[in-house]
């Protein structure tokens, strides 16, 4: 069967790498954006869609229902980045960040379930991180945000499963797309406390998103757990040593991990 296939985010990085791969493999695509009248160059639907509001979720869910008759797969990749001293982040700064990384897959999820308890399948595919595994020092409401929704995830996964339907996530590591650009930066403060080692962060982080891996690798292996019968809890894509990162955390004592962030952040 064609797949109906949700992407939410999929007007750059690696939501629109997501959507191209899998409209190229012959699915019906339809990917969203806040502001889709700005991407003219998706060979794929872009619908309206803010994670924020609830009434444009639905609205955009209710128009792929009608249009295809059905929704198999929900990719919920939307999502945004930030940076800084969890000291100094201005608390309105952070609950937006879960609004956009936690709360708002939360409501896509519940707008998109109904339909398919009603065809008793379907799956959802949440995009978390490896971030999400470890508290990373100034990323500390990122690694939070993505750390939750995976949890979110194995919870949810159990409660709908006699429903024939499946969830999985999905956590990439860094990838060469715009995310540095568009996430909020606390700005280095002179004279801060932490002026030094954050400044010094933040350039390291900007360099390891340039130096990313290609975000097509990611929309391969979207691909491939879209095809399983019977999709894993979680996935990690990207380069080895970030993937045995995990690893570590699970078998070397608390205080050693941290001293091998530390040292890696030069902190």
């Amino acid at each position: 069967m064609n797949k109906v296939i949700l992407i939410t985010g999929a007007s750059s990085g690696i939501g629109k790498a997501i959507a191209t791969f899998l409209h190229e493999k012959g699915c019906t695509v339809y990917g969203t954006s806040r502001n889709p009248d700005k991407a003219s160059d998706c060979v794929f639907p872009l619908l309206a869609l803010d994670v924020r509001e609830p009434e444009s979720i639905r609205k955009a869910v209710a128009e792929v229902i009608e249009r295809s008759g059905r929704l198999d797969v929900l990719v919920n990749n939307a999502g945004v980045g930030i940076t800084g001293p969890l000291e100094e982040i201005p608390a309105q700064e952070l609950k937006a960040h879960f609004d956009t990384n936690f709360f708002g897959p939360i409501e896509v999820m519940r707008a998109v379930l109904p339909q398919m308890r009603a065809q008793k399948s379907g799956l959802i595919i949440n995009i978390t991180s490896i971030a999400g595994y470890m508290g990373l020092p100034y990323r500390s409401a990122y690694s939070a945000s993505k750390g939750a929704l995976s949890l979110i995830t194995e919870a949810l996964r159990m409660e709908v499963k006699a429903f024939g339907i499946h969830i999985t996530d999905v956590a990439p590591g860094d990838f060469a797309t715009n995310i540095a650009a568009g996430r909020y930066h606390a700005p280095v403060i002179s004279g801060s406390a932490y002026e030094i080692s954050y400044g010094k962060s933040l350039q390291m982080m900007n360099e390891h998103v340039d130096h990313g891996s290609d975000p097509r690798e990611m929309a391969v292996a979207i691909y491939e757990i879209i095809e399983q019968k019977q999709p894993k809890v979680h996935y990690k894509v990207g380069a080895f040593m970030q993937k045995f990162s995990i690893a570590l955390k699970r078998i070397l004592p608390d205080t050693v991990y941290e001293k091998l962030l530390m040292n890696h952040y030069k902190l």
